[in-house]
């Protein structure tokens, strides 16, 4: 299994979700992830938009790893999601976002963060997965596919 399913579950993918700007998006994202976990909306919007300040989340190809260090979380939390229409994300290629798992970590988090980030890389990196994903109408069906995804190597 990978590293990835065991962060999600299908409560966890939110598909065809409707904002209008990456603003917008953080805090949806934020309450939520601060419904799930119990921790303050506040902080986790405050700490995926202190992130994106050192430089876009966006890996291009319409895909972004947003992600926050947040005190009071035990283990990491991830949310697929899925836009209706893409927003704007300041990313490498100048496309906009529509896909992006966001990754919540303790604040003690290290070498498991940047495993979990690289393997988040490789797997929104496969075309033949985001292609699916982008067509699959389903939560159920997302995670299926999320959960049989294996990494390179």
């Amino acid at each position: 299994m990978n590293q990835i399913a065991p962060l999600l579950s299908v409560g966890r993918i939110h598909l065809d979700v409707v904002v209008d700007s990456k603003r917008q998006l953080f805090d949806w994202l934020a309450e939520m992830a601060a419904r799930e976990t119990g921790l303050d909306a506040h902080q986790i919007a405050a700490s995926l938009l202190s992130r994106e300040k050192l430089g876009s989340t966006a890996l291009g190809q319409q895909v972004a790893i947003p992600h926050g260090r947040i005190k009071g979380l035990k283990t990491a939390f991830g949310l697929l999601v899925r836009l209706a229409a893409p927003v704007e994300f300041d990313a490498p290629d100048g496309l906009p976002v529509d896909l992006m798992f966001v990754l919540l970590v303790p604040v003690q988090a290290t070498d498991l963060h940047l495993q979990i980030l690289g393997e988040l890389a490789q797997m929104l990196g496969d075309i033949s997965l985001r292609q699916t994903i982008s067509r699959t109408p389903d939560a159920q069906q997302v995670m299926q596919l999320l959960t049989d995804w294996q990494p390179w190597g």
